[in-house]
């Protein structure tokens, strides 16, 4: 793609040239999987590997990948070492469920999640934007870490929006907590690799179980509150996504813990991925001045008409285009893993062929698929631009997956993309975010793709 302008290279590892060892695979895929992948998996359209005595499928053609995900998704279930990390503490949650339990889940919640139901939330989303640039950035020209700062924004429009505010949380400890649940007790531990039970400790995770018990307690009174409300004033209980789920529980519908697993999954991850991506965007952003001018441009124009909020994501393409390549360039799921339950195959057309054995990994990892040479031209810098509409049919269906595909395509891609526009229209049209000496992320792979360290950034009031 021609652009006449000099880009940007955001900061990402550099592909390995040569096959690592044992050790350096285990030293990396603990401390962070980014850094384990190697040239091919950035310039072929498949590679059959073995990880940890298993074969294991790395696909990057879109055409196996719709394969996997969409025409034969009944015959891939969850990949077992992702479960060994995300059931302990997600339990039967929408992330982590499978089969009868799955969908029964999946149809309680779809209702909150329609395009049309995400548009009702675009007022709630922009206030809460603007109460955030109020209150955190009043006095402007100060140095914050905007990691830490997109997850207080996201984390109080998902309660505002799903919970109308009514949730327990103790606010001053919850990004903490947050950290604590997600990326120690979501981290691989050794005993996950070799696939050991559930039974046998991850010290990796000590002290985890304190914060997850924490987390609990705070669903379960953010139910009890609920309830109590619906049975003493049933007409004034906001119809949102707590008391829809709450309907939803009893005979034929979620149990007692389903219910609770689905809520934690919203508080402790429904924030996570759509925070991680707004920060990320402000980093590339503030390195690429010609993309901050047309987006600054068009967000002081649609504001001066008078749009509503509800109507952004389409009055912004540049602010839709440069979050999305910001999601492409640092995806918040990395990667997606499945495991074959029957054996399989797919051709490409050429009469290329791959053989899927029962039982074998397949990874599909948004990491590699979106830097991908075969894919995207100058796949490693951040062009917006391709994300405009009039270059968007230029992007396979499957060769883009920030939020998934198929089935367990993630549930909340409108509502994400309609609250980082919103999110990004308040906060660029009052301040602007520069980097700073210290400004020097590093993308490590936990659940999501999160700057190591922190990413402080200077704000100051637009002139």
């Amino acid at each position: 793609m021609y652009v006449d302008r000099e880009v940007f290279e955001p900061p990402a590892p550099i592909p390995r040239s040569m096959p690592p060892g044992w050790l350096t695979v285990i030293n990396t895929v603990l401390k962070n999987p980014l850094e384990l992948w190697g040239e091919p998996s950035y310039n072929r359209p498949w590679i059959v590997a073995r990880f940890f005595n298993q074969r294991s499928l790395i696909a990057n053609h879109p055409g196996l990948i719709k394969h996997i995900l969409v025409e034969n998704a009944a015959n891939y279930r969850m990949q077992t070492i992702r479960q060994l990390v995300l059931r302990p503490i997600l339990r039967d949650g929408l992330l982590t469920a499978e089969g009868s339990v799955w969908r029964r889940t999946r149809k309680a919640i779809a209702p909150v999640f329609t395009p049309r139901h995400a548009k009702s939330f675009a007022a709630q989303m922009h206030a809460k934007s603007v109460e955030h640039v109020e209150l955190r950035y009043a006095d402007g020209d100060f140095v914050v870490d905007v990691s830490e700062d997109m997850n207080q924004l996201t984390f109080a429009i998902l309660s505002e929006t799903l919970f109308s505010g009514e949730l327990a949380v103790p606010t001053e400890s919850f990004s903490e907590d947050t950290e604590r649940l997600l990326h120690v007790m979501g981290r691989i531990d050794p005993m996950d690799l070799l696939q050991a039970p559930g039974w046998i400790p991850r010290l990796t995770r000590t002290g985890g179980e304190a914060v997850l018990n924490k987390f609990r307690d705070i669903v379960q009174r953010t139910i009890d509150l609920r309830r109590r409300r619906l049975q003493k004033e049933p007409e004034k209980a906001p119809q949102d996504f707590l008391t829809l789920m709450l309907e939803q529980t009893g005979e034929r519908g979620l149990t007692e813990d389903e219910l609770q697993d689905n809520i934690l999954t919203f508080i402790g991850a429904g924030h996570e991925t759509t925070s991680r991506a707004l920060a990320w965007t402000l980093y590339c952003v503030a390195r690429s001045p010609v993309v901050r001018d047309r987006m600054e441009a068009e967000i002081d124009s649609v504001i001066a008409d008078g749009d509503d909020p509800v109507d952004w994501i389409e009055r912004m393409p540049q602010v839709r285009a440069a979050f999305e390549e910001a999601m492409r360039l640092y995806p918040p799921a990395p990667s997606i893993n499945r495991e074959a339950i029957d054996s399989d195959s797919w051709s490409d057309g050429t009469g290329e062929r791959v053989e899927i054995t029962k039982g074998m990994t397949v990874l599909i990892m948004p990491w590699t698929l979106h830097r991908h040479e075969l894919l995207w031209e100058r796949p490693r810098a951040f062009i917006p631009e391709r994300f405009l509409p009039q270059n968007r049919n230029k992007i396979d269906r499957f060769q883009y997956l920030p939020f998934g595909a198929g089935p367990r395509v993630c549930i909340g891609a409108s509502f994400a993309l309609q609250e980082a526009v919103i999110a990004l229209g308040v906060m660029m049209s009052r301040y602007r975010f520069d980097v700073t000496a210290a400004t020097r992320p590093w993308p490590v792979q936990r659940l999501t793709v999160q700057p190591k360290s922190g990413l402080p950034m200077r704000v100051s009031r637009r002139r």
